[in-house]
């Protein structure tokens, strides 16, 4: 029984004059688990985590679990020093939610030995379920599938948001059955539940979650024409989603929906009007 699966949404953080907008932020989250998401992540890259404060991430958090139960959601850890880590890691575990999302420390590029201490001493640490987040182009270091496969058999360590950009780990952690694999990229959501994969962590979904949720649901029922059908649909999305860094167009389309104001911290930059105009057409 995997412990995660379907659409979990990476959640932007929405500001407002510089600061997180907690309304909207709580608005959000009702309106995305309205939709069906089965939870969603806080303060991971979609949610500009880099730029905000500990502080600000613990606010965020706390302003969630006030709209969503503690199993819909998770917790983006990271960070390059350890012992802060493991601080907040502390301070995170005292509310109750599903899991923390743990990429590998950016900028240092550990050896696979590194990367084995690194996430063994979260993992030991931790007293909820831990993701591995491999996500090579933003870390500079990609966990090798020996690696993967030996965190795997920590029991505190149950699922993998696969960015790895490599078929065959991917194709060899699903067919291991150790891990729940969900997609990272949301190109891959297709891909990764015809191989057998869980679900997603998607950036995309706050758009049209619905659907994304319907594709799980024919892929995991086996009527994969009508998930290529509802893949295929979703496609023109995906691609101005990340048309421009993540998450910019992301929150332009919910600014149109009128969820959250159209607001990023530096150095993120808004949406080029170009690109806005190709938005809009997409909501039309």
């Amino acid at each position: 029984m995997p412990v995660f699966s379907g659409i979990w949404v990476a959640l932007v953080t929405p500001f407002n004059n510089g600061a997180v907008d907690v309304p909207a932020l709580r608005g959000l989250a009702r309106h995305l688990l309205d939709e069906g998401a089965a939870g969603l992540v806080a303060c991971g890259t979609t949610g500009e985590a880099a730029a905000l404060s500990k502080t600000e991430q613990l606010a965020v958090l706390d302003a969630l679990l006030d709209e969503v139960p503690g199993d819909r959601l998770v917790m983006g850890l990271a960070g390059n020093n350890l012992a802060e880590l493991l601080d907040f890691q502390r301070e995170v575990q005292r509310r109750p939610i599903a899991g923390v999302l743990v990429p590998a420390p950016c900028y240092i590029r550990p050896s696979q030995k590194g990367l084995l201490a690194w996430f063994g001493a979260i993992a030991d640490a931790s007293e909820v379920p831990v993701i591995l987040y491999d996500i090579p182009y933003r870390t500079g270091v990609r966990l090798e599938l020996a690696t993967l496969r030996q965190l795997a058999r920590h029991p505190k360590v149950v699922a993998i948001k696969d960015c790895s950009g490599s078929p065959e780990t991917t194709q060899a952690l699903i067919a291991d059955g150790e891990l729940d694999v969900l997609a990272g990229e949301d190109g891959q959501i297709f891909t990764n539940l015809c191989l057998g994969g869980q679900g997603a962590i998607s950036a995309a979904a706050h758009i049209h979650t619905h659907e994304f949720v319907r594709l799980v649901e024919s892929a995991g029922a086996g009527e994969l024409e009508a998930a290529r059908g509802i893949f295929q649909r979703l496609q023109p999305l995906i691609r101005l989603a990340f048309a421009e860094p993540n998450p910019a167009p992301v929150k332009s389309l919910l600014a149109m929906q009128g969820l959250i104001v159209d607001e990023l911290r530096l150095p993120m930059q808004r949406t080029s009007a170009e690109l806005l105009q190709r938005l809009r057409t997409e909501l039309a």
